[in-house]
């Protein structure tokens, strides 16, 4: 059992830890001991036999994950007892190790079941999330609150200097005992049972929420009658509003689907004012609208719980809570990140909103006031203006296979020596699914990617990295990563063409490919991803470089008709303007990130009810002097699916990774760029390190040196020399 599945419990993570060795489990026609009856055929009761263990797509449905859970924790029930009532006295082998690879049939159940339901939910799996999300829970405080296992555990902890445990295992050892001791192992009886019931109520909570968002993301769709409102988007936008409707039964009209951050992308093409108005208005009202899909009273009422829960666990908030175990270590420390690079992004915004209301009075007939609706469309107008060129102009360029093969592959072939087959003989869950073995340098197989770039109905918003097998050196194994974009699909027969912040989020999220593919531990608790919050952002954001660096940019970025290379005085223009609004950029993300914080800084008595969340949400803002009408929060509370999961007081770790981001960036290019050598030291003394040594630890193994943040104000505009 890798112990971060009882962490996503507690909602300190969205991934379910998984092991990547076969399975001992009893074979598919034999049932576990307390296991109910299932069909002898289900796919998911074995490990899978497939290449880099690809889960059988093609064999696995819905129904099969409710009978494979049960199954799943009825083995790790009686593996944990085990362990527990051992006999012997207690070792780090038949202890820690042990939970190492206890639970490894339910992990690899679990990581199949939230990944798909993520990219390819239904009807079926939404009742077995509901179902089996407290489950689950009640399952992971059955071993987090064993009181058997826990002495063992901190026999061993009270002993750990005499052990002559090498580092890694060590800090195996010191992570269980704190996990732990953070699930409640030291309560008393009577808190136990209380903090069993909040965990379960959290999952449930955490799962209704999801599933409201996405529903409502679909409900909230906007209809438009007439083709000529949508003057601005290009013929194959256009058609792809056209297919949509027709396929929810509205023959003859328009159907705009949004997207989960508040802004949306058809905005800044749009010319109809009353139209851009619409969207934004129905982007922002999103679950707080007093329907069936309303997620402010399963916000507060997580807030509530989790506030609860802090506090009888012995911190004075969520967010103490959390932050003890990232490298921001409190949440004074991201309080002072936060509110001192807040009032120069707030600046660079309103300087930003004066050139855009000077274009507005000096271009309309009658001009008006900048509203939120109208920032986008203004500020590719001041773009165009000052750079001379626009998104149309330039997302020929960006076709999306060229994007992914002579981009982001390229890239990779370039600084770490991999190479990509597409395999297409592998089962996916879904058509528009492909899969691609990666050849590792020296000719071995390191594993398989799977990339699943379109938006639709079933798919969550965003874009992810998931795990579906993960490699240690105690269980062997390889990986099996999922990469997920949301790109609207065009017609039947055109092109995919991207924009450039499209680009630039495959190249991130493929950063946390790599950290997956990469790693090289011995213990699963530490493959890949498996770092803090505030840390995992990084090697992602670092990945991103390359996205404009000009040998990778001129390799990829090819005309999708002509294959003529971008001009390189296009090239140079898009380059120029990569720190254009920076300031809108910078203040939407602070102002998410200060609410989030404000909100897990919250006693129980403190969390507002329902209907005063977003008025609490305006007061942080202008307690902030983030206040600023154009720019709204990146993303409103009622849909701020972050920190409803794994980065609750934590959505700050992306601008906190950003340091080390920059300050790698600069390390690269003070070294020769993009060379071998280099990819190789940044993959040896980080990337496969997974969480096994102390984060900042890493990074200074890795630069020599502490970070820099002078790198990252300068990149962003906010630091002018």
């Amino acid at each position: 059992m890798k112990y971060s599945s009882t962490i996503s419990a507690l909602g300190l993570s969205v991934v379910v830890a998984a092991c990547s060795q076969e399975s001992t489990s009893p074979p598919a026609q034999q049932q576990a001991p307390g296991t109910p009856p299932a069909v002898a055929e289900n796919p998911l009761f074995n490990a899978s036999t497939l290449p880099h263990g690809l889960p059988p797509f093609d064999l696995i449905t819905s129904d099969h994950f409710a009978a494979a859970i049960e199954r799943g924790m009825a083995i790790n029930t009686e593996e944990i007892n085990t362990i527990a009532s051992n006999p012997e006295r207690p070792t780090f082998d038949n202890t820690i190790a042990a939970l190492e690879l206890a639970g490894q049939d339910l992990d690899r159940v679990l990581r199949v079941y939230y990944n798909l339901s993520g990219a390819n939910t239904d009807d079926t799996l939404q009742a077995v999330q509901r179902e089996m999300a407290p489950r689950l829970a009640a399952h992971n405080d059955s071993i987090s609150l064993n009181p058997q296992l826990f002495a063992r555990l901190d026999r061993l902890y009270q002993q750990r200097e005499e052990l002559g445990l090498d580092p890694e295992s060590l800090r195996a050892l010191e992570r269980y005992h704190s996990d732990f001791v953070r699930s409640g192992a030291m309560l008393a009886e009577s808190q136990q049972a209380r903090l069993r019931e909040i965990n379960a109520e959290l999952a449930r909570l955490s799962t209704l929420f999801s599933q409201h968002v996405l529903a409502e993301v679909n409900d909230s769709a906007v209809l438009v009658d007439t083709a000529a409102e949508l003057e601005g988007l290009s013929a194959a936008e256009i058609q792809s509003t056209a297919t949509a409707a027709t396929a929810q039964g509205h023959d003859g009209k328009y159907l705009i689907a949004l997207l989960n951050t508040s802004d949306q992308p058809p905005l800044s093409s749009l010319s109809n004012r009353a139209l851009r108005e619409r969207i934004h208005t129905t982007s922002t009202a999103r679950g707080s609208r007093g329907n069936e899909f309303d997620t402010t009273g399963i916000v507060t009422d997580t807030l509530r719980l989790r506030a609860e829960r802090a506090q009888m666990l012995g911190y004075a908030t969520h967010a103490h809570f959390t932050l003890e175990n990232q490298t921001a270590s409190t949440p004074d420390a991201v309080n002072e990140m936060l509110g001192g690079i807040a009032p120069v992004a707030v600046a660079n915004a309103r300087a930003e909103g004066e050139a855009i209301q000077a274009l507005i009075n000096a271009t309309e007939a009658e001009p008006f006031e900048l509203a939120a609706w109208d920032w986008s469309f203004y500020a590719e107008k001041v773009r165009r203006e000052r750079y001379a060129f626009d998104e149309a102009e330039v997302r020929p360029y960006f076709e999306m296979n060229s994007v992914l093969v002579n981009g982001v592959y390229f890239a990779a072939e370039q600084i770490y020596g991999l190479a990509f087959t597409l395999r297409p003989d592998l089962p996916t869950y879904h058509p528009d699914v492909q899969v691609w073995e990666v050849t590792d340098a020296d000719g071995s197989s390191l594993g398989l990617v799977l990339t699943d770039f379109y938006a639709r109905s079933s798919k969550r918003g965003g874009a992810w990295m998931n795990s579906y097998n993960v490699q240690a050196g105690l269980t062997g194994g390889s990986k099996v990563i999922a990469l997920h974009l949301n790109v609207p699909k065009p017609p039947e027969g055109e092109p995919t063409l991207l924009t450039f912040a499209e680009v630039t989020t495959a190249f991130h999220e493929f950063g946390h490919v790599l950290h997956g593919l990469f790693s090289d531990v011995q213990y699963p608790r530490f493959a890949g991803t498996s770092v803090p919050r505030d840390f995992v952002e990084f090697p992602s954001q670092v990945n991103e470089m390359w996205a404009s660096w000009p040998e990778v940019l001129e390799n990829y970025a090819r005309h999708h008709e002509t294959g003529e290379r971008i001009p390189q005085e296009l090239l140079d223009r898009v380059l120029a303007a990569e720190q254009f609004n920076q300031g809108f950029g910078t203040t939407e993300y602070l102002a998410a990130s200060i609410v989030d914080m404000a909100l897990h800084q919250l006693s129980p008595e403190q969390i507002p009810a329902a209907p005063d969340l977003l008025a609490f949400e305006a007061q942080v803002l202008r307690d902030n002097a983030l206040d600023y009408a154009p720019v709204p929060p990146r993303y409103r509370v009622p849909y701020f699916s972050h920190i409803m999961g794994g980065y609750a007081a934590g959505y700050y770790s992306y601008i906190w990774s950003e340091v080390l981001d920059a300050d790698t960036v600069q390390w690269f290019k003070d070294n020769g760029g993009m060379r071998r050598e280099n990819g190789q030291h940044f993959r040896d003394t980080l990337l496969s390190k997974g969480g096994s040594r102390d984060a900042m630890a890493l990074f200074e193994d890795f630069a020599g040196r502490a970070p820099d943040s002078s790198h990252m104000l300068r990149r962003r505009g906010l630091l002018v020399n």
